[in-house]
């Protein structure tokens, strides 16, 4: 059969999982992207993702890509298919749309007009149009638009495959199928289940993880039960080699119901979720393979096995326990049972609540991060061995593991919690979740500890040449001690670098090379940072003041963003309200993490105006009027893409003077910089009106070292 390209959709997080599936599948030329996998192979291998695939959301069939700037142009392109191909004026129809960064902003209208493109093309040359029918249409197509370019493609799904076909209609399941699927083959059921081990889910509501987990032991195909499919009506359908596969699959779960591997059991405290689960497996055609039992958690007692065994769960939100207040105790009760009645198991909990997760009073060797929907979770892997106590809620269950701390190291951790609990609560009305914590609060302790969600940015001040080296590394040592204690985190949440005056093109010198980006919040923006790569993360802290006050000031404005960085302060001045923003830096690594943040934030970077080249240079030769500016220089450079020496102290009247040439009438320009011993040349300035705002641009979290920066605003007179 004809190779063809193929994308499987999924949810966050499983792309790994679903491209090493649909390499196992016979899937070729197999590519993860965000939320999906791309792959190729005949027609067989597509019926084989909808029929197999436990963890795939939809198998799309790609029919064309083109640009699309409006929904005129997407009705253009699909008059250019010819959709006698794929259905008849006796078939229905229906268009999903999705659009992202897209100069389309009506995703019902765009699927409107591609409905029109396929009705008008049939009226034209037959008299008579499809219809088209919302539920189980004959051919479903998906319009995806990201940055202006469309990929239109039939749905070989129809719907979601993760509708199994066994749900009983209006119960509604906490997880979704695929995503149950997920967890269990991250947990290493399938191996476990190999064994003849145990798999049990105390707290097993309508059943999901189970029956998921009994489809996995008798070799049943997902799909295997569902009726409708998006292919079935389409005019290309191979019904011959559709049937074929369903009768082998058939013959493969009649052969893995005989064998039975594994013991499947699930509790649950109400009544109404065991007769529910029954009523599922045996739809499921499972109900001898899977046993549920009404029994509380308190009950709970594991099967008895000599093989491994594998505890699974998905312990209720606040709603369904009735007061949120219990669910720290409920966790920990979850946590004791898991500790006591199944030692030398594994155990696999997720949850979107990091802080109940350690309230299990476990610790987890793994956490792996996928989405329920929109619900970023955390699948917590446990080994049940001795070495892994169990933590009352009394006994500090949920936080790390107290080390005996030395004297010095008490005293950093005391400083540190003092510090916490001022900090916490000004974060947290500010609604940030990046900011300093410490910053060389005691002499002895020369670090800096910034705050980056659930993770650190631990920074170490080099020691003057007369502390003894190994007294510096011991007070480094204490100071990692006490941070995993004090935070609650595990040691790898905790990135160390080294702090020291950076001359020249060291200043950004990449410290690794891991790529990483973590999505951190300030106030009504987002930004993307980098904990490992760089001594800078890309979000200069100190200036969040600053970023602030240039929202304030954006509103109708063109902005100028000079030595722009990773573009933090452009993303201020468009939630501010600019009108038009400019955003000049030498990096392109730099620019196009600009872009991104700026995409984070549901700006489009492609309407907003981004020049990589030397700063200095390009304001030698730059026109136009800017009615805010921001400018913040380095301290010095001489980086290679520059033609001379740059030094902060020796040229800002200079640089200020070739900026103020760019500002409108009644512009205004922020000028800032890092140099401690900075000395603005006011008398060199006399035709500029000047206000030293360093004090009004410090943060709360700063405050401690009012020096951190200089800043002004500038107008001409």
């Amino acid at each position: 059969m004809e190779k063809q390209q193929f994308f499987a959709t999924a949810a966050l997080g499983m792309e790994p999982l679903l491209a090493t599936e649909l390499e196992n599948l016979g899937a070729v030329e197999v590519k993860q992207e965000r939320a999906g996998v791309r792959f190729s192979g005949d027609l067989e291998i597509a019926y084989k993702a909808c029929l197999w695939s436990r963890l795939a959301s939809r198998i799309l069939l790609p029919l064309a890509s083109f640009e699309a700037l409006d929904p005129d142009q997407l009705y253009a392109e699909v008059l250019n298919l010819d959709w006698s191909e794929h259905l008849t004026v006796g078939n229905t129809f229906a268009v999903d749309c999705t659009l992202i960064s897209s100069k389309i902003n009506h995703s019902k209208y765009a699927a409107l007009r591609v409905k029109d493109g396929v009705v008008d093309q049939f009226r034209a040359s037959t008299g008579e149009r499809p219809s088209v029918a919302v539920d189980q249409p004959d051919l479903r197509l998906n319009i995806h638009v990201y940055k202006d370019q469309a990929t239109l493609s039939i749905d070989l799904s129809g719907d979601s495959l993760h509708r199994r076909g066994y749900r009983i209609d209006g119960v509604h399941a906490p997880l979704k199928e695929n995503l149950a699927a997920a967890i269990l083959i991250r947990a290493g059921w399938p191996a476990i289940c190999a064994a003849g081990g145990v798999l049990v889910d105390p707290l097993c509501g309508s059943g999901t993880l189970l029956l998921e987990a009994g489809l996995i032991a008798t070799d049943t195909a997902p799909g295997l039960l569902r009726r409708y499919y998006g292919f079935l009506g389409w005019k290309q359908h191979d019904h011959e080699l559709w049937e074929k596969l369903l009768q082998t699959a058939w013959k493969r779960q009649e052969i893995g119901l005989a064998q039975k591997r594994g013991t499947i059991v699930g509790y649950d405290g109400h009544n109404r979720a065991v007769k529910v689960a029954w009523e599922h497996a045996q739809n499921a055609g499972l109900d001898k393979v899977i046993h549920f039992e009404r029994r509380t958690l308190q009950e709970f007692v594991a099967p008895a096995s000599r093989n491994a065994g594998l505890l699974v769960a998905n312990p209720p939100y606040g709603e369904r326990l009735g007061n949120v207040s219990e669910l720290p105790s409920f966790y920990n009760l979850l946590g004791e049972k898991m500790a006591q009645q199944c030692s030398g198991w594994k155990a696999a909990v997720i949850t979107s609540e990091p802080q109940l997760g350690r309230s299990i009073g476990l610790r987890a060797g793994k956490i792996n991060v996928l989405y329920n929907g929109a619900l970023k979770c955390q699948l917590l892997q446990f080994e049940l061995n001795n070495t892994n106590r169990w933590q009352s809620l009394e006994e500090g269950a949920g936080k790390a593991v107290k080390k005996n701390l030395s004297p010095g190291a008490e005293m950093f951790a005391n400083r540190l919690r003092k510090n916490l609990k001022k900090m916490k609560k000004w974060a947290k009305r500010e609604g940030i979740d990046c900011y300093r914590l410490y910053d060389a609060d005691l002499p002895e302790y020369a670090v800096a500890v910034d705050l980056y969600g659930d993770e650190v940015h631990l920074q170490e001040y080099r020691a003057p040449k007369e502390i003894d080296e190994n007294k510096a590394v011991e007070r480094l040592r204490e100071v990692q001690d006490a941070l995993p204690l004090v935070l609650d985190l595990v040691p790898d949440k905790i990135h160390l670098k080294v702090r020291q005056q950076q001359k020249g093109n060291l200043q950004y010198e990449k410290q690794a090379r891991r790529g990483v980006l973590k999505e951190v919040q300030e106030g009504n923006c987002k930004f993307l940072v980098n904990l490992t790569d760089y001594l800078d993360t890309g979000l200069f802290l100190d200036h969040r003041s600053t970023r602030q006050l240039i929202q304030k000031l954006a509103d109708g404005t063109r902005f100028l963003n000079l030595f722009a960085y990773t573009g933090a302060a452009t993303v201020h001045a468009l939630l501010g309200g600019a009108i038009a923003t400019t955003t000049v830096d030498m990096s392109k690594n730099y620019l196009d993490w600009a872009k991104k943040n700026i995409e984070l934030n549901h700006f489009d970077p492609e309407e907003e105006e981004f020049i990589q080249t030397d700063c200095l240079t390009w304001l030698e030769r730059a026109a136009g009027e800017y009615d805010l500016i921001f400018l913040d220089p380095p301290t010095f450079s001489n980086s290679k893409g520059m033609d001379a020496t740059f030094d902060v102290q020796r040229d800002h009247v200079e640089l200020l003077q070739k900026t103020v040439r760019l500002l409108a009438p009644g512009g205004t320009l922020i000028f800032s910089n890092n140099l401690r011993k900075f000395r603005l040349d006011h008398d060199a300035l006399a035709d500029l009106e000047v206000e030293d705002i360093s004090a009004k641009t410090i943060p709360a979290d700063f405050e401690r070292n009012p020096r951190i920066h200089n800043c002004w605003l500038i107008k001409r007179r």
